[in-house]
């Protein structure tokens, strides 16, 4: 079996889950926060890095590493895991949301998509099979299946046209791929309906995956849309497997999620806004580069344990920021994953003492009514 995902706990007053997910490459406590290496490295950081920070998995985007540097080479090299001295669980998008993303650069049909690579224009057609394809030469330890992930607003009836094609798309995936290494999860889609996302979930789940995945959230609608439909579709999933709610990262979002029983999450939220020299914290998010941290000599966040809030001021590290030096950005990245890393520690502990209702109760008022304003996603900048 290529994994194996236990339920230790439940939180007697929300849907949160306590679990373990065992890969080829190791044991994921979860929830877990997935940090998004879209090339191949989590940009700025070391894997000796993530891994003292507590990361147990990230993510790797399938359409990018097969436009550059190539599947094959990396197969060549011995996989994804050697390539990047990533000896942890690697979870590998298929190209789905780059349907969603570079919108401008491709057409879809029922067999694939037609992209015209962002990098050359050239023409690249993706069907189910090779987004299969290319992930089994990488040999990520948790593959997707290709799906399209819809933009917000869109109309039911392409919605519902959408969802079944990735339905169909699913079958082929699974058709094709044979690695018992590795785990192909399927993707519920369905946009902002709810008979349509329970008619996705019927559809996704006969194929009997061995996890699920919600796609197609968080790409631009209200926060109480989100959140209506996670709640809805949630619980709908098979308890008994890994739930896997894709592109989101934002605190709030992170522990509402987990409040609804997701188990694993991704988003480049954490390391896009440390390179804007915005930080995460317990009160919100704190923007550095502001006048008004010229003169703080203390860390981003008092209390903080991580390796730059142990070592540098907010007055330095603004400096570096608006001087553009590379090591300003290196340190919010830092400070951002562990921020986020801590967290899910955090939240697990909660809810393995049963205390989480009030812990997510207390969290969130601290926070406030934050805005994050952000679409999340997984795929960094290139």
């Amino acid at each position: 079996m290529a994994i194996k995902y236990e339920v230790l706990k439940e939180c007697s007053k929300t849907g949160a889950r306590l679990g373990r997910l065992t890969t080829a490459h190791g044991v994921i406590e979860t929830p877990v926060f997935m940090p998004v290496g879209t090339q191949a490295t989590v940009k700025t950081m070391t894997p000796e890095e993530l891994k003292e920070m507590g990361t147990q998995i990230i993510l790797s985007n399938t359409y990018h590493l097969y436009m550059r540097p190539g599947h094959k080479l990396i197969e060549k090299a011995g996989g994804l895991h050697k390539f990047m001295n990533w000896d942890r669980s690697i979870l590998t998008d298929s190209g789905g949301f780059q349907v969603f993303s570079l919108a401008k650069l491709r057409d879809i049909t029922e067999e694939g998509v037609k992209f015209n690579s962002h990098l050359d224009g050239s023409i690249h057609f993706f069907t189910p099979e090779l987004a299969t394809e290319i992930q089994m030469a990488l040999g990520s330890d948790i593959i997707m299946a290709f799906d399209e992930c819809i933009p917000y607003p869109c109309d039911w009836d392409y919605a519902k046209k959408s969802l079944e094609r990735t339905t169909r798309w699913a079958a082929r995936c699974k058709k094709v791929h044979s690695r018992e290494d590795q785990a192909l999860f399927g993707i519920v889609q369905g946009g902002m309906y709810k008979d349509l996302r329970r008619l996705s979930v019927e559809q996704i789940v006969e194929l009997d995956f061995p996890g699920y995945a919600i796609g197609g959230l968080s790409v631009g609608e209200p926060k109480e849309v989100m959140y209506e439909i996670l709640a809805y579709t949630a619980p709908l999933l098979p308890k008994d497997k890994p739930r896997y709610l894709m592109g989101v990262g934002s605190p709030d979002y992170l522990i509402e999620g987990v409040a609804f029983g997701i188990d694993m999450f991704d988003c480049v939220l954490p390391t896009r806004i440390a390179r804007n020299g915005t930080v995460l914290t317990k009160k919100g998010k704190l923007v550095i580069r502001n006048a008004t941290y010229a003169e703080e000599f203390i860390p981003l966040e008092p209390g903080c344990n991580c390796y730059t809030c142990r070592n540098y001021s907010r007055a330095y590290i603004r400096h570096l920021i608006k001087a553009n030096e590379i090591l300003g950005i290196r340190l919010t990245t830092i400070h951002n994953l562990y921020f986020l890393s801590n967290l899910m520690a955090e939240i697990r502990e909660a809810i393995k003492e049963d205390r989480f209702y009030d812990y997510r109760s207390k969290v969130l008022t601290e926070m406030g009514e934050e805005d994050f304003s952000f679409v999340g996603g997984c795929e960094e900048g290139f």
